[in-house]
């Protein structure tokens, strides 16, 4: 088929096939541009997020915002939920889902999917183990217990994991995803706040589980994890079997990455924002520069698509909203012809 007669969620779902799409598929943080992975996700267990709520998940973590977070939802860092892990059999508890209505509650989340052109990202809670337990706990006393009580946290994981997947059980079929999406930010810009090993002993089994559903109905997996985590891709590719990373940040050997999985993984971003984008005196010349040297660099062959970030501090300042909307238009327009 032509590039006319494709939509936008087959192009996507091409890279993610491993085969070199018509065009770069754009993928966008920003609300004002529709791109090509749209939400199919349990809007109850990302609760939280919704501005009309009191800001607690689903098991009582207060969630905030800030403007320095340019308004994205973050756990308080006070008053914890846990402050024994080996307590959590009291303290921490999910809710009762057997009179649920998960039928109605799919029709009402998916009542403005666009299933024509955006594929449908399946999102599994709206953390991952990792961030559950610091959310609960705080980094210091979440970071001591995965040391000190190995025993403890297992129990704790298994009892989150257990619990979302017969969430996953329930609902994943009335949602009719073609993407299962797993988050768990396991690092920061310097390095990962856990070992390898410990990656494999508490998080990649759990991971498994919930893949294992996608796997089963034909669905791909993509993986959100910030920060400097490629030691941990050989086993999200290979056991829990992900076909896309973001935002992959360039703090990575994003070049490693990409001849060793070739287009096995599609690494969607590559450009870290805050080194680039937030430049006080940036020009057009300059974010199309960034932009077709990140092409350049990922693209050839397939296995990239670009991600365009929203861009802070200030949300509302017009020189903030310009380079937004440059970023998209250039984005866009190296997408439709680099593969020409």
């Amino acid at each position: 088929r032509t590039m006319a007669q494709l939509t936008e969620r087959e192009n996507y779902l091409m890279a993610l096939r491993g085969e070199q799409p018509e065009w770069i598929p754009h993928i966008s943080m920003d609300p004002t541009r529709k791109g090509p992975s749209g939400n199919a996700s349990v809007s109850w267990l990302r609760k939280h997020y919704y501005p009309d709520g009191d800001h607690k998940d689903i098991f009582g973590v207060q969630y905030i915002t800030s403007e320095e977070a340019a308004g994205g939802m973050l756990p308080r860092t006070w008053d914890f939920l846990l402050d024994d892990i080996t307590k959590w059999h009291d303290v921490i508890k999910a809710p009762d889902i057997s009179g649920f209505d998960w039928e109605q509650m799919a029709k009402k989340d998916l009542a403005n999917r666009d299933y024509v052109n955006q594929a449908g990202s399946y999102g599994v809670g709206g953390t991952g183990y990792f961030q559950h337990l610091m959310a609960f706990m705080g980094f210091t006393e979440g970071l001591c217990a995965l040391y000190e009580e190995p025993e403890e946290c297992d129990a704790l994981f298994d009892y989150l994991c257990d619990f979302y997947c017969e969430v996953i059980e329930k609902t994943i079929d009335l949602y009719k995803p073609d993407i299962m999406g797993i988050t768990d930010d396991t690092a920061a810009w310097g390095n990962p706040f856990v070992s390898l090993e410990m990656m494999q002993k508490y998080f990649v089994p759990r991971y498994s589980r919930f893949t294992q559903f996608a796997k089963d109905r034909g669905l791909f997996v993509t993986y959100h994890n910030c920060g400097k985590c490629e030691i941990f891709m050989d086993d999200m590719v290979n056991v829990v079997g992900i076909s896309g990373w973001n935002p992959a940040q360039n703090c990575n050997d994003l070049a490693a990455i990409k001849k060793k999985f070739g287009n096995k993984l599609v690494l969607t971003g590559c450009i870290n924002s805050s080194q680039t984008f937030e430049d006080p005196n940036i020009t057009e010349d300059q974010i199309r520069e960034i932009c077709w040297d990140v092409a350049n660099k990922y693209a050839p062959g397939g296995g990239f698509a670009f991600q365009s970030h929203f861009i802070v501090p200030d949300p509302n300042d017009q020189f903030v909203l310009w380079k937004k909307a440059t970023v998209n238009k250039v984005m866009h327009e190296i997408s439709v012809s680099f593969y020409k």
